[in-house]
């Protein structure tokens, strides 16, 4: 069904204010469900009878499906933001728990919560900016679940731009991604870094359509590296652990939280509080210790939406 001539368009503001979500979550719903919506000289347009024909079909969702998925089957799945540190951590679990095994979806922070939402995981790994350019996934567990769950933290670690060695384009800032002599290598809609690289652009005085590769995008981080390492690109979002990884060098955006999200009534399953629990043995911490860009200061400390910094609490 395509809109008439008298169908009115929102703005995706308008869209935000009609689900009473923010902003960033609307990108997300276009990508992961389904909105209608059109782009249009480099803005979004939602079809009013659309978007609201697409919030009946959706009037019945979502009740968990998988909420029979126990963490004590031998089994521990686990889905979201991709990481180096969270992958040596699995091996790390692996070597120490034979009797489980765990498996990892690298579907970007949405794609955990969504994961989350329809009980196919028990732990999502997310590092999604708030609208208030403070607060880390506690709003968007709000909105896409149907019940807070326990956020722990995994790390702390640094954003930023990757740089081929020595910065032969001497790029300085978001701003020079709109110069016609770079080219970057961007991550997809949905994870957590493509949040914040949006977040910086909607910010500066450009355009992504200035942005010559803005929409070539890969799955991981090192990928990100590994492109701008051949030089198929001059500069790519990514963190800085990428960076030490392969010899890039890196221009620092900010600190960023990095949490592990599970399930209240599944919080205390003997498997997932093995896997918590690692969190606190030297051989991990030496493990964090050994790559650059992580702060392991808040890791394995359960998070609270208010005043988390004052209430965070050991486990």
């Amino acid at each position: 069904m395509v809109p008439g001539k008298n169908t009115r368009f929102l703005t995706t503001k308008e869209v935000a204010q009609l689900l009473n979500v923010n902003e960033k979550m609307v990108y997300s719903l276009v990508n992961e469900k389904g909105l209608p919506a059109t782009k249009v000289t480099g803005k979004w347009l939602f079809p009013q009878r659309l978007v609201e024909e697409w919030l009946e079909a959706h009037i019945l969702n979502y009740k968990p499906s998988g909420a029979e998925l126990t963490a004590d089957n031998g089994l521990l799945l686990l889905a979201g933001s991709d990481d180096p540190l969270f992958q040596k951590t699995l091996s790390l679990f692996h070597a120490g728990q034979k009797e489980t095994t765990a498996f990892f979806a690298n579907l970007g922070s949405m794609g955990g919560l969504t994961s989350m939402r329809r009980g196919l995981c028990h732990i999502g790994v997310c590092h999604l900016l708030q609208d208030d350019n403070n607060e880390y996934n506690f709003g968007f567990a709000e909105q896409e679940l149907e019940s807070m769950p326990v956020f722990v933290n995994f790390s702390r670690r640094q954003q930023g731009i990757l740089l081929q060695k020595g910065n032969p384009k001497e790029i300085t800032s978001i701003t020079d991604f709109a110069r016609q002599d770079v080219r970057i290598v961007n991550r997809p809609l949905g994870t957590g870094t493509r949040l914040l690289l949006d977040y910086e652009i909607a910010n500066s005085n450009i355009s992504t359509q200035d942005i010559a590769g803005y929409q070539t995008e890969v799955s991981r981080h090192l990928d990100a590296g590994l492109e701008v390492l051949a030089g198929r690109a001059d500069a790519a979002p990514a963190i800085r652990t990428v960076a030490g990884m392969l010899g890039l060098d890196f221009i620092p955006l900010r600190w960023e939280r990095f949490d592990l999200l599970i399930r209240r009534e599944r919080f205390f399953e003997p498997t997932i509080q093995r896997f918590i629990s690692l969190l606190h043995e030297e051989e991990f911490r030496q493990l964090a210790g050994s790559l650059e860009g992580y702060d392991i200061s808040l890791c394995g400390k359960m998070l609270f939406p208010d005043n988390f910094k004052n209430k965070a609490i050991h486990k």
